[in-house]
């Protein structure tokens, strides 16, 4: 497929992945013609989340909040991708200050539906065939939610892999740089270029992972819809030669949901703390309950929270290795992503794994019975981020498929 500024002008009239920029083909043009290394993306299109800072384009977040109040320098992993070729092909749109209040972005599927936030336009900019790669961030489900939704790979590396240098904090304790791309082998070439001290994993001798089923509580929150495609899925798996395990963990989930939320609202209004006082009045509702919420968090209650975090993730690290489990596996969402875009959608299935701070992938799935993408999730050890990506590069050829949209 051909990417160009011209495609991407012509798809987003209807998806609005990318906030508008009248000069993006001769922006590119220029950058394009200018000395660049032979890197290993070279020419290759890439979208950025208006969080991240990019030299030479504004940063709103999403927001109302005048883009000098927000600007910064470049963020390190947009130079990154610039030192290996890439060419930034714009700024995609994001939930104001990546909390809950969607843009305008619809799902390339269907777009009386949510592409998924808060990474919304990148999601849709890779389903939508504009872009080949894009990047993106997950504070709890704001990369693997929208890939499943839009039917793309979605890949959060294990927490603090990338650098967040010149990205727009929402709870940092939390807050990961992620990449989408239409298969596998791009999120690798995305993702060796981003990950600090990336790895190559040998293929030769490559055993195949033991895949744990988190059962309890947790998994009840998916739907009925994506419940029954989930455990079809699982059992083909197993058919396919793969172990299938399943693991009871996370009896007391609602509580980790709380003590998530406990922590990320009170983050956020610190995040906000000397914006909000000056342009609040800007904010959106969503937005400024948000911070509301966390204004009312004692500073107690985050400190136990945080002590509560650290026993969940070592207790998940405790199952896995008791039950030698190499990968989690799980549905990516909830369900397919919602009608209207007055949401972004249930980060609930996520929530753990971005919790624990485990690198995570989702794999297009099939479709649900209204034609819109399912996902699934695979989840690994904390590290273990190369070898992920090379079980999901097997797993994905497993996958019934998920094409990507004509819209």
């Amino acid at each position: 497929m051909e990417y160009s500024p011209e495609r991407i002008d012509e798809a987003d009239r209807e998806i609005h992945a990318f906030l508008p920029e009248p000069g993006r083909a001769a922006r590119l043009a220029a950058e394009a013609r200018s000395p660049a290394p032979g890197g290993p993306l070279r020419g290759v299109l890439f979208g950025v989340k208006d969080i991240i800072h990019v030299d030479g384009l504004p940063t709103g977040a999403g927001s109302a909040v005048p883009p000098d109040v927000l600007a910064g320098a470049e963020a390190a992993l947009v130079s990154r991708l610039r030192a290996a070729g890439a060419l930034v092909a714009g700024k995609t749109v994001t939930a104001e200050f990546a909390v809950t209040a969607p843009g305008p972005t619809r799902n390339p599927h269907n777009l009386a539906h949510t592409p998924g936030g808060s990474s919304s336009g990148s999601a849709a900019a890779v389903a939508a065939g504009m872009v080949p790669l894009a990047v993106g961030t997950q504070t709890v489900g704001s990369v693997i939610r929208p890939a499943a939704y839009c039917g793309v790979v979605g890949f959060k590396p294990t927490y603090g892999r990338i650098p967040v240098d010149g990205v727009i904090a929402n709870a940092p304790s939390f807050d990961t740089v992620g990449v989408f791309a239409p298969d596998v082998a791009g999120v690798v070439r995305g993702a060796a270029v981003l990950c600090d001290a990336w790895r190559t994993v040998p293929s030769e001798g490559r055993r195949s992972p033991v895949l744990g089923v988190p059962a309890g509580p947790y998994l009840e929150r998916a739907g009925a819809e994506a419940l029954e495609a989930f455990n079809a899925q699982a059992e083909q798996l197993g058919s396919a030669g793969f172990e299938v395990r399943e693991v009871p963990v996370m009896a007391d989930f609602d509580a980790t949901v709380r003590q998530l939320f406990t922590m990320n609202r009170y983050e956020v209004a610190r995040t906000h703390a000397d914006w909000f006082p000056r342009h609040g009045h800007l904010y959106r509702e969503q937005t400024v309950a948000a911070i509301r919420q966390g204004h009312a968090v004692d500073p107690a209650d985050y400190a136990r929270a945080s002590r509560d975090r650290e026993d969940f993730r070592d207790r998940l690290l405790t199952a896995m290795y008791d039950h030698s489990v190499d990968l989690w596996l799980t549905p990516a969402a909830t369900g397919p992503a919602p009608l209207g875009l007055g949401t972004t959608g249930d980060s609930v299935m996520c929530l753990p794994w971005s919790n624990a701070g485990f690198p995570s992938v989702t794999l297009p799935a099939g479709r649900a019975a209204n034609g819109l993408p399912l996902g699934l999730q695979y989840v690994a050890r904390p590290g273990a981020d190369e070898e992920l990506l090379a079980w999901a590069a097997a797993l994905q050829a497993l996958q019934p498929t998920s094409s990507r949209s004509r819209t």
